[in-house]
């Protein structure tokens, strides 16, 4: 949700506004290197496979959600160095 946030451009310029954008897009970068490290870890340490309640399922969706969210950011925060 940050990233996408982080994204929206803000309804007026100036300093807090850049701000905010560039917190939100660490932000969700952040959260996402820690949702694809979380879930790799889990994945690699399951015992057995989908759907045998290990969270293997889940864990593959949490580094799924946590690739987005890093694209998010990433883009979010390219697009806020730039100068107009």
């Amino acid at each position: 949700m940050g990233g996408g946030l982080a994204l929206a451009r803000p309804t007026r310029q100036g300093h807090i506004a850049t701000w905010a954008r560039r917190s939100g897009a660490v932000t969700a970068l952040a959260a996402g290197v820690v949702a694809v490290a979380v879930g790799g870890t889990v994945a690699a340490t399951a015992d057995g496979g989908l759907s045998t309640g290990n969270g293997l399922g889940g864990a593959y969706f949490a580094m799924l959600l946590g690739l987005i969210a890093v694209t998010l950011g990433w883009l979010a925060r390219s697009r806020s160095r730039r100068t107009r």
